[in-house]
Parts: C-alpha cells; structure tokens; sequence
C-alpha cells in the first residue's frame, strides 16, 4: 500500500510540474482577494496601515487581478495622500500630523508593489513607496539613517535607528522575506527599540535594494559586510550583534549564526526554511495546493520567490533550491552562535521540521513553536506583537551578556 501511495505522489507531482504555475486554481479569484483584503484592512499584514474606507475604493476599482492594475489603484490613494502630506508640510502643520499622511501614502504603495515589484507598474509602485516611506522617516519617533556601503562594485542600503538616551547599544540587523521589505520593518524595530536595541532593517537578497540574488554567493556576504560595517560604528555596540530573518528570510539568520558564529550573539530563525523546505516533496504542495495565508493564493507565492532566485519556472526553482540546504552544506554539525527557531506547526508556507534539524545538529538551540500558528507562528485570538515581544526578549537577553 505504502508503495502504491508512493507512486501516486510521484504521478501528481511529475502532473504539477508539466502544467503552468498560475493555473487559475491555484490563485484566489477577485472575490476571494477582495473578502481577504477587508479581512484584513486596518488589521493585519500586509494591510495593517490601511484605512478600511480607502481599501473599500480601491476594491470598488478593481475588475481584476491584473497586477499593473492592482498597483495603479493603491498608488493612486497613496499620491493623493503624499500631496496632501506636501501640503499641509508647507503651511506648517505639526510633524505628527504630516508623518501620518506621508505613511499612509506609503502603506498604500507598498500594498500597491504587493507581494513582488514584478512588473513595470508595480516596480513604480515600489519607487515611490520608498519615497513616501523615507518622507514619513523624517518624523519617526526613534530618528532612521539611510546607510549606505559600498559592496563589490555596487552598494548596500540599509536603516539605521538607535533610540532615544541609548549609548552605543547592541544592535540587530533584520529583515524580512521575499514579500517584507526593509521598510516594512516598523512594527519589529519598534519592539526591539523599547527594549533597548538599536536597529538595522536591510533587504533580504532578491529583494528591493538588495544587489544580489537569493541564490548568489554574493548574497551570504552582503550580510558579512553589514557586520563589518556596524564594527566600525562608534554609536552601536558592533561587538554585540543579533539578527532577526522572518519568512524565507529567515534561511539567512540560521545561515548567519554557522557563518558568522564568532561575530553574532544570537540569530531569531522566524518561519523559514533550512533543508526540508528547499526539497521537491514540500515545495510542490507549497506552490499549488498551499499558501494558505498566501493574499493570493499558491502561484504567487511561487512568483515572489522566482523573483528573489531569479529563476523563472517551477521546475528552475526545484533545481535550484536544494542547493541551499543547511544539512547538505556541512553547516548543521559546526558550532553556531545561538539560535531561537519560530514557528507555526501549522505552517504550509515553511516545515517546522526545519526547526527540529536544527535543534538535532550542532551545538543546542532554542525553538517556541505554535501549536495552533500558522506561518510566521501567527494563531488566530493571538495578539500582533504577542511573538515580536517574546523574540525582542530573547535578542535582549542574549545581547545584554
């Protein structure tokens, strides 16, 4: 029977591979977006900065999934309110008051570039949410720097924010996966500024300013030279690093904690993949039958993480993944700085078996996973910093020694 059952897998998934990746049935329709999205609006990721009323017009508009014409709809609010935001700027309004206009306008745009700036209208999407973002940094309550390091020829973009009567504190890098964007790291950074850490929100390698590829073995030593360069601050602690990797980040925070173990002080792995998330049998089902929490459903997810690989098919990605693997590198049985793994067990998106192989190699690790989450860890009733605030406690923790 066992046998059988193996065959038939195969059967369905040698299936899956010959059809297109954006078959219809693998998408949610228009309906089912525009029922998520007010699910969500005001709420949640990625609309937990949107105005129910605004997202209601935008789905008023829209007559489909059309990307460009998906980005066109939310731009459209963003610009009406960074207008606004340049006007009230000019007559003098309060910094609160503006700052608030201008991060709608972005909250918007970002939405509008959601999940991948993968075509022309949302690559302008992506352009001006980093505009209208860095319009809104001019009035955060913990200041934000723009970094900027110079790296193999092209160069390196990062924000830096330390808070408020902190000396040279410690410092995490984080960012997201290949949705979450560095300057979608507001909500994380805020939890860690009020426990005292500085920040650094960089992009994930193929993802917005990033240089390089998912793939690229340039991409380890982006993160490499963020290390040098906080080494060489006087206003943080570069001997006291942390990093935080969300989603299918999150492989480079426990890639980091074998690489760099000399040089980080702990690595929060929150939702990604380390082995069994890069092999064919979990990725299929993930691709097209999965991505439950996915806005868009399964294809997408496959199409953001082709953006960030540069690779263009479902098969392409399949040959390519495996390559990352933790267990297949010899990294899993080095010695490693050390490691929170975090999790939903419910995740179709990331295997929390990929937190067990770590915790089954190499030095101990730590892990609190959910019984009842979802990818990220996220359980329906559970508060939205529920899980930031246990991960800022451990960065704490591990970063005060």
């Amino acid at each position: 029977m066992n046998f059988w059952r193996a065959i038939c897998s195969s059967i369905i998934m040698a299936l899956l591979l010959l059809t297109s990746p954006a078959r219809a049935e693998q998408e949610r329709s228009l309906e089912e977006v525009k029922k998520e999205v007010m699910r969500r609006a005001g709420r949640s990721n990625p609309f937990d900065g949107i105005r129910r009323e605004d997202a209601e017009q935008v789905l008023k508009s829209i007559t489909s999934l059309n990307r460009d014409e998906w980005a066109k709809a939310w731009c459209d609010i963003g610009l009406a309110y960074e207008a606004k935001g340049d006007e009230l700027a000019k007559e003098g309004a309060s910094p609160k008051e503006v700052g608030e206009l201008y991060n709608l306008a972005f909250n918007n745009c970002m939405v509008g570039r959601y999940p991948v700036a993968s075509t022309a209208g949302k690559k302008d999407a992506y352009r001006r949410s980093v505009r209208m973002f860095r319009k809104a940094a001019a009035h955060f309550e913990v200041p934000l720097q723009i970094v900027e390091i110079p790296f193999e020829g092209k160069k390196l973009v990062g924000y830096l924010q330390i808070p408020a009567g902190a000396v040279k504190p410690p410092v995490v890098i984080n960012w997201g996966g290949v949705d979450g964007w560095k300057e979608d790291r507001q909500r994380a950074v805020r939890v860690l500024h009020r426990v005292g850490l500085a920040t650094l929100a960089v992009d994930m390698p193929g993802t917005g300013e990033n240089p390089t590829l998912y793939g690229d073995p340039a991409a380890e030593r982006t993160y490499s030279a963020w290390i040098d360069h906080l080494a060489q601050r006087s206003d943080v602690d570069g001997s006291r690093i942390g990093v935080w990797g969300g989603s299918f980040g999150a492989y480079w925070a426990a890639r980091l904690a074998y690489v760099e173990a000399n040089r980080l002080r702990g690595a929060v792995f929150q939702g990604g993949n380390a082995h069994y998330g890069f092999q064919e049998k979990w990725l299929v089902p993930a691709f097209t039958t999965g991505g439950a929490t996915y806005l868009f459903g399964a294809a997408s997810l496959l199409e953001a993480r082709n953006e960030a690989m540069g690779t263009k098919t479902m098969a392409d990605f399949l040959k390519a993944a495996p390559k990352l693997s933790l267990l297949d590198s010899g990294l899993l049985d080095r010695p490693s700085a050390p490691i929170l793994g975090v999790n939903g067990k419910l995740d179709d998106q990331a295997p929390v078996d990929d937190i067990y192989i770590l915790m089954e190699h190499g030095n101990p690790k730590e892990a609190r996973i959910y019984p009842e989450g979802r990818h990220m860890g996220r359980t329906p009733g559970m508060a939205e910093d529920a899980i930031p605030n246990m991960i800022a406690g451990w960065l704490k923790e591990k970063l005060s020694r």
